[in-house]
């Protein structure tokens, strides 16, 4: 009997949506979780004759599920600390490396493997772009991300060296002003290399560089002249002194070479000589020793970069951000993750900021977007119209029972 069909559709309606809302109130404290929405349509009709005016007379045969939305509107995004999190703000999913395919996530809520791979909460590597030698590759295919945990960083040479200095104009000849400065070999070994600048006249300076005694056998273009004109601009060397090297190091480091950068941003000397005390304001050299990882950081722009114990930081990865024109048509995969269809269209990969894709904030995470009060209010609603269909059951019921006890 359609008088039962009818309500029954209703029920198995009110079902669903009772059982979307319970899903998203169970998920009100579910990173990056999207909340969905019901949303119902009547079924077909049958036309059962016509009035006097020609207008049909239409019976309708109840209603089913038209669709389940997920509502993809930004999550509050709160700050924990933990450089694992990540958040998402704006557009896009996050990139999981799922075997051969790739899935996506807006949890945030990322952790370290044995290994030192970036994964997710359920074990998936998050994919980005990798990098060599400290430099992003945004070309290359996507790779898992992967933290250097435990490693050391190898050490670098100094190659080149600089030192902000003044000479004091009134300074008798002879005047020695004396200028230290730090810098690595080949091993990672510190020496603390002085230059010794002597007054030897007018508007004339000499100067030497010098590593302690013992440290080195020989040096190599380590002493010249420094000439200064009548307002104290350095005249000469009229560039970069190069070639400034020591042999035979002690500690059986290769030959340190390395140029004495006098002059500075936009071609203008570091050393000055006015009638001003004598002395050096400030050194730079790019050299340092090996160091061991601590920490890693993720940038607004997706890159990750790793910091040592010697202070240096070395990009390791960017992670990939993807978006996909038909997000309705995601398959909901549990875990926080979804996976692309026919109908969502194939996912466009980019990085942070890019193509329309939001930007991220580290040691942060997205929370769920459930409206707490809208789910109370349709969950009112939907389980009015589950006692509203339940007793037209009942009433149908009685009906048929009427009508059965007539027959007998």
């Amino acid at each position: 009997m359609a008088s039962f069909y009818i309500p029954l559709t209703g029920l198995e309606s009110d079902s669903t949506a009772l059982n979307t809302i319970a899903n998203d109130l169970a998920n009100l404290n579910t990173t990056g979780f999207k909340a969905q929405t019901v949303n119902f349509s009547d079924l077909f009709y049958q036309q059962i004759g016509e009035e006097g005016s020609g207008n049909l007379i239409q019976l309708g045969s109840g209603v089913s599920t038209a669709a389940i939305e997920s509502e993809y509107t930004q999550g509050s995004i709160v700050t924990t600390g933990n450089s694992t999190d990540v958040a998402l703000n704006g557009n896009g999913f996050f990139v999981l490396g799922n075997g051969s395919t790739n899935v996506y996530t807006r949890d945030g809520n990322f952790g370290l493997d044995s290994n030192g791979n970036l994964i997710s909460q359920s074990g998936l590597s998050v994919m980005g772009y990798p990098a060599v030698g400290g430099v992003v590759n945004t070309n290359a295919p996507l790779s898992p991300i992967s933290i250097p945990v435990g490693q050391v960083e190898p050490p670098s040479p100094t190659t080149s060296f600089g030192m902000t200095a003044n000479l004091d104009a009134t300074a008798a000849v002879g005047t020695t002003v004396p200028g230290q400065i730090t810098l690595y070999d080949s091993l990672g070994v510190s020496h603390v290399a002085t230059v010794t600048y002597t007054k030897t006249g007018n508007n004339t300076w000499s100067y030497s560089i010098a590593l302690p005694a013992g440290e080195a056998a020989a040096s190599t273009n380590t002493t010249g002249t420094l000439t200064f004109d009548a307002s104290g601009n350095l005249t000469a060397p009229v560039a970069n002194v190069a070639g400034v090297g020591f042999t035979g190091l002690a500690d059986g480091a290769a030959n340190m070479t390395f140029s004495w950068n006098i002059l500075g941003s936009g071609g203008r000397p570091t050393i000055t000589q006015v009638s001003s005390a004598s002395g050096v304001s400030a050194t730079t050299q790019n050299g340092y020793a090996s160091g061991q990882y601590q920490s890693f950081t993720v940038a607004d722009d997706g890159t990750v970069e790793a910091t040592f114990s010697n202070g240096q930081q070395l990009a390791v990865g960017r992670l990939a951000l993807a978006d996909v024109a038909n997000p309705q048509g995601l398959q909901l995969l549990g875990g926080g993750n979804y996976a692309t269809t026919l109908a969502s269209g194939n996912a466009a990969v980019a990085t942070s900021g890019a193509a329309g894709l939001g930007t991220l904030e580290d040691g942060a995470l997205e929370e769920s977007n459930v409206n707490i009060s809208a789910e109370f209010s349709d969950l009112i609603i939907a389980q009015r119209a589950f006692e509203a269909n339940s007793k037209s059951v009942t009433t149908f019921d009685t009906i048929a029972q009427e009508t059965i006890n007539m027959v007998h």
